[in-house]
This record gives C-alpha cells, sequence and structure tokens, in this order.
C-alpha cells in the first residue's frame, strides 16, 4: 500500500522503483499462488501505475514479460483482481511499445477475453481497448471476427454507456478497415432485431460527443468503403456525409477537423455520386479553404507562426485538406473547375510540393494528380502556375511511395495537348521516365511507360527517336517480358503508337522488325489475357499499314494463320482485331494488292470473311 501511495501519480517515484528492481518482485506476487489475494491485488494495481509512467515504464513492464503473466491471471475466480490485471494491460497495449502479437500466441486468449467481458463494465472497456489496441491487420480482424466479438461490441453500442460505446466504436472501425469479409460480417449483424449499422448510424446525432459521431462515421465509412453498404444507402449519403462534412468546419478542434477531412476524403474517394453530393454540401470547398489559414501554413508572411506547434498543426491541416481536393476533385470536371477557383488553392498545391514534410508533399501531389485529370485546367491553371517546374524536382529526389503519384501526373501533363510537355522535355523527361520503368516496383515502371506512351501519341518522327533511343530495344523488350499485366499492355501501346503512320512503320521495322515481330507472336502464343492479345493484333494491324512493312506478316505464313484463327475467336474484341490486321494487308489500291490477296485467299481467309458477315456484332460486320 506504502508503494502504491508513492508511485501514483509520480513518474519520477515509478522511473526510481523500476530501478531498484520491483518488477519482477511484483510478478512473482502475481504467479505465486500462495500470495494472498489481496496482496496480488495490490500488485497488479501497483503494476498499473506503473504502466501509466513514461514510455520507458511501459517497455520495462515488457521485457521483464509482465504481458504473459497478466494475461495468464485473467483465470483468476476473483474479478477485482482480473480488472486490476486488465486496467494494467489496457494502458500497455495503448502504448507504441506493446508487442500486440502476444494477445494471438495462445489460441484461447482471445476468445476467454470475449467471454468474461460482460461480468462488469471495467472489463467491458479495458478488454475492447485492448482487442482494439491489438487489431492491425486482416488475420486478426478475422481472429476477432470468428471468436464472436461482434455480438458483444453492438450489445456495448446499444448500452448507452459512453465509457463502453467508445472503446467499442473504436474497435468496429479498426475491425472494418480495408477488410469485405469482416464488414460484411458486421452490416448484416443485428442487436435485438435492429441492424448494427443503424446502431452505429445512431451513434451520429449531433447530441452526441464529436468523438463519437466521428468513430461512429469512420465505422460506417469503413463499412462502404468495403462494399457491405452501398455508396447510395441513406446511412451513407444522408447520415454519414453530412456529419463528416459538419465535423471539418471551424468550431472543431484542429485535431477532429484533420480526422473529419480524412475520413471524408476515404469516403468518397471512388464514388461519383457522393463526391457530386459533397460538393454541394454546407459550404465544404470553403471550409477546406479555411484548412489553409491557421498560422502555420499561410501564404501572407505576417501571419507567419511564431511557435513550432503551429507548424505541426498547419502540416496536419494543409495534408487533410489537400486529401479531401483530391478525392472530391477525381472524377468531376465542374467540380476540378471549383476546387482550381478556390482562393490561392494552385498557390497552396505548389508550394505543398516542394514542402519538406513528405506527408504534406504526398498529399499535394495527390491533389495535383486529381486536378490534372481535366484538360481545360491542364491548358491553363497548370500552365500559369507552371506545376510542371517542382514536379520535375520531386520526381529527381522524392521517395518511391510520393514518386508513385507524382510520375501518375506527369503521365497526364505529357499528354500531346498540354503545354507543360515541350519544357518537360526539355528538362530530361524522356531520360527519367526510361529510369523509372527500370524501377522494381512494377507501379512505378507503369507510370514510365504510360507517360512514354503519352508521349509517342501522334509524335513527330523526331520524337518518336528519341523514346526508342532513350528506352533502347533490349529495356523495351525487356519490358514486353515484363510480369505485371498492365506494364505488358502499356508497353504494346507504346510500341502501338510507335507505329502509328506508314514513313514511321517501315522506318521502325527496318530496324527493328524481327525482334518486334519475335515479342508479338510469343505474346499471341502466350498465356495472355485477352486485353494483352488484343493489343499485339492492332501491332500487327499497324504493321500491315505499313508499305514494306507488310512483308513481314505476308512472308511469314505461320503469322498469318495465327491472325486467321484469331478471326474465329470465341472473343469478339479479337476478332475485329484479327480482321483489321486481314484488311491492312488487301487494301486494294496500294501496290501488291492482288498477290497479298490471292495468298490470303488460298490460305482461306475470304471463306472466313463470309462467315463474320452472320455476326450479330456492328463493329466487326463492318470490319
Amino acid at each position: 500500500m506504502q508503494m502504491k501511495n508513492i508511485v501514483i501519480g509520480n513518474n519520477k517515484q515509478k522511473s526510481s522503483m523500476i530501478a531498484f528492481g520491483v518488477i519482477p518482485r511484483l510478478l512473482q506476487f502475481l504467479l505465486d499462488e500462495s500470495v494472498p489475494p489481496e496482496l496480488k491485488l495490490e500488485s497488479a494495481v501497483v503494476l498499473g501505475s506503473l504502466a501509466k509512467g513514461t514510455r520507458d515504464n511501459i517497455q520495462a513492464l515488457v521485457d521483464a514479460g509482465a504481458i504473459s503473466v497478466l494475461l495468464r491471471e485473467m483465470n483468476h475466480p476473483n474479478m477485482k483482481y482480473v480488472e486490476a490485471c486488465l486496467r494494467c494491460l489496457r494502458t500497455i497495449f495503448m502504448s507504441s511499445v506493446a508487442p500486440i502479437d502476444y494477445i494471438y500466441q495462445d489460441p484461447g486468449c482471445v476468445p476467454h477475453m470475449i467471454s468474461i467481458m460482460c461480468k462488469s463494465t471495467c472489463l467491458q472497456e479495458c478488454v475492447t481497448t485492448i482487442l482494439a489496441n491489438c487489431c492491425k491487420n486482416m488475420e486478426q480482424q478475422v481472429i476477432l471476427c470468428s471468436s464472436g466479438i461482434i455480438s458483444a461490441l453492438a450489445l456495448f453500442i446499444a448500452s448507452e454507456i459512453y465509457a463502453i460505446q467508445m472503446p467499442a466504436l473504436r474497435c468496429f472501425s479498426v475491425l472494418c478497415f480495408q477488410n469485405q469479409q469482416v464488414s460484411m460480417a458486421v452490416a448484416t449483424a443485428t442487436h435485438n432485431g435492429r441492424p448494427v449499422p443503424n446502431l452505429l448510424a445512431s451513434c451520429l446525432a449531433r447530441d452526441k460527443t464529436t468523438d463519437m459521431q466521428m468513430q461512429a462515421a469512420k465505422c460506417l465509412t469503413y463499412l462502404s468503403r468495403a462494399g457491405a453498404i452501398e455508396p447510395s444507402d441513406q446511412l451513407v449519403s444522408h447520415k454519414t456525409l453530412p456529419a463528416l462534412i459538419r465535423l471539418c468546419k471551424q468550431d472543431k478542434t484542429w485535431e477532429e477537423r484533420v480526422e473529419a477531412a480524412e475520413t471524408l476524403a476515404y469516403l468518397i474517394e471512388v464514388d461519383v455520386t457522393l463526391q457530386r453530393t459533397t460538393a454541394i454540401s454546407d459550404h465544404i470547398l470553403e471550409t477546406l479553404a479555411e484548412y489553409f489559414r491557421y498560422p502555420g501554413c499561410p501564404l501572407d508572411a505576417t501571419l507567419m507562426p511564431t511557435k513550432k506547434d503551429d507548424i505541426v498543426v498547419g502540416n496536419e491541416l494543409r495534408q487533410a485538406a489537400f486529401k479531401a481536393y483530391a478525392s472530391l476533385g477525381a472524377n468531376d470536371e465542374d467540380i476540378r473547375k471549383k476546387i482550381i477557383e478556390t482562393e490561392h488553392l494552385m498557390e497552396h498545391v505548389v508550394n505543398g510540393l516542394s514542402d519538406p514534410v513528405t506527408k504534406v508533399q504526398l498529399a499535394a501531389v495527390r491533389c495535383l494528380h486529381s486536378l490534372s485529370r481535366s484538360v481545360q485546367q491542364l491548358r491553363t491553371s497548370f500552365q500559369d502556375h507552371a506545376v510542371w517546374k517542382p514536379l520535375m524536382k520531386i520526381l529527381h529526389s522524392a521517395s518511391d511511395e510520393v514518386l508513385v503519384v507524382a510520375s501518375s501526373t506527369l503521365c497526364n501533363l505529357l499528354l500531346e495537348f498540354s503545354p507543360s510537355k515541350e519544357p518537360m522535355l526539355e528538362l530530361g523527361a524522356i531520360d527519367l521516365l526510361v529510369t523509372l520503368t527500370k524501377k522494381e516496383d512494377p507501379a512505378l515502371r507503369l507510370n514510365g511507360i504510360w507517360a512514354l506512351m503519352n508521349l509517342a501519341f501522334q509524335a513527330a518522327q523526331k520524337l518518336r527517336s528519341q523514346i526508342l533511343s532513350g528506352l533502347g530495344t533490349d529495356q523495351l523488350f525487356r519490358l514486353l517480358c515484363d510480369r505485371d499485366v498492365n506494364v505488358l499492355l502499356k508497353t504494346l501501346g507504346l510500341l502501338r503508337n510507335l507505329l502509328s503512320s506508314k514513313p514511321h512503320i517501315d522506318q521502325m521495322m527496318t530496324i527493328h522488325g524481327t525482334q518486334i515481330m519475335q515479342a508479338v507472336i510469343l505474346i499471341l502464343e502466350g498465356d495472355h489475357p485477352v486485353e494483352v492479345k488484343e493489343q499485339a493484333l492492332c501491332i500487327l494491324a499497324n504493321v500491315a499499314d505499313g508499305d514494306k512493312a507488310k512483308d513481314f506478316i505476308m512472308m511469314n505464313e505461320d503469322v498469318l494463320k495465327k491472325i486467321m484463327n484469331y478471326m474465329i475467336h470465341s472473343d469478339v474484341r479479337l476478332q475485329i482485331a484479327a480482321t483489321f490486321c486481314i484488311s491492312n494487308l488487301i487494301w486494294s489500291e496500294e501496290e501488291g494488292a492482288n498477290e497479298r490477296q490471292t495468298k490470303l485467299r488460298e490460305l482461306g481467309a475470304q471463306k472466313l470473311l463470309q462467315q463474320l458477315l452472320s455476326t450479330s456484332d456492328t463493329v466487326l460486320f463492318d470490319k
């Protein structure tokens, strides 16, 4: 009792006691069955007090093996003692130093914790908090779900006892995050006839605390994103969405505003209807603009922060606003226009691209990527603010995480109609993109080859030669064997764009014809998706459009038979592409047409074309 009084509320005394080696002695009292229950209880209380000290104090408890001892003692018949053990465990598991795998080592541990929860309010609060903090991946989500936690959490939310409702909501949110299986189980569960999602929605009411509204909104957001609740469901569109917009308002704390904006961004990220509804709801665009007016993130030097904390807060607010704007502008041109017209928004984005804080920089790049989908803005605002300058700097020095989003944005800025294209080429965009195609990360390889494909579209012969020279035939054909199907598709797209006019086709095939034909044949013979084979056939169709290049196909009877086989394929897309190849080969106005027609007629192409006239597909019929 004296030790308990000494350490309560005094971190210095806690550290001193730990230094004297008190933890092993207290744990021994817990393990010794001959020790009276009263001493066990007091020992557990002291351990709980030590856990409320510094991070080093908690680490000392973990290192001494306190977690395994406390978990073992959950089986004790004395509930007051069990509560003291779980209070200590709760404090430990709320720390970042806690090894959360401990509770999963014994398969019976989690089910036992859930089974004893209903014995007291203290146990409900402690166990739910522990489990919420020990759920970090899909495997752990499934274990908790299969142990019966959903029905227990539903009971707690319906209880109206705030102290257990809040940890129950937090537990629901980590359970459902990016897990369709668990989310479906939650969405279909009921308590006393009420669906669990409806219980969650009841916590969004304005008379509930802001923290409760936030946690309930996160739960319903994760259920929606996992596909367990449709975005059009009123629980999402009429309850969750308005609550999150309300929580972004200036009367909330900065932490609440950040969490609300980030959750809102995640909720609407992939659904255009939610994006459009949000954009016209309660002045959200102006509300988010206020995030940039905090002293930690001004454009006006007179508002520069004087405290380090202001800078930290300003960074958090900025990155949250960037994320929300990125989701809002993901699909709708009118919304993008409104976002860009928001006062000083583009200046904030451009500044964010050069921000030393990675979190802010990444969010700014995501926002820019979303806005770069607008043809109109590429030609106006993006050019006015020369966004390509900081973007090119990022591409030379950023982390891979930032590089993936920045290179996706680059793909849009290098489209044929973009004014940013020429200055970026002068700054060495081709060499940069070639470097990306050699990266380990498939997302970076994809963006590199995608941007090169965009550059090659309707490009002059000089630029096409620069692309091919920079990439090199070895790397081009290495990409044609890439294990990522998206990289392969875009490489074929690049090749198709390089072979897109008669002079270019003949020049390319004169130099690289043998390798190109080998690559196309390998793809047509390989086990590839229809989309990939369609691109390969389209390349052959382009080759067939050349004057001299046609010979690469006509002199290879095996290739001709492959094309004809695809004319009777079960997938109409391949039939269309193959028929287009034949059409280009037999074009009557070109030299040697009669000889090519005769050869294809002898191989049976004319009969196949006559068969295809019975097709119900209008595009194939026209071909």
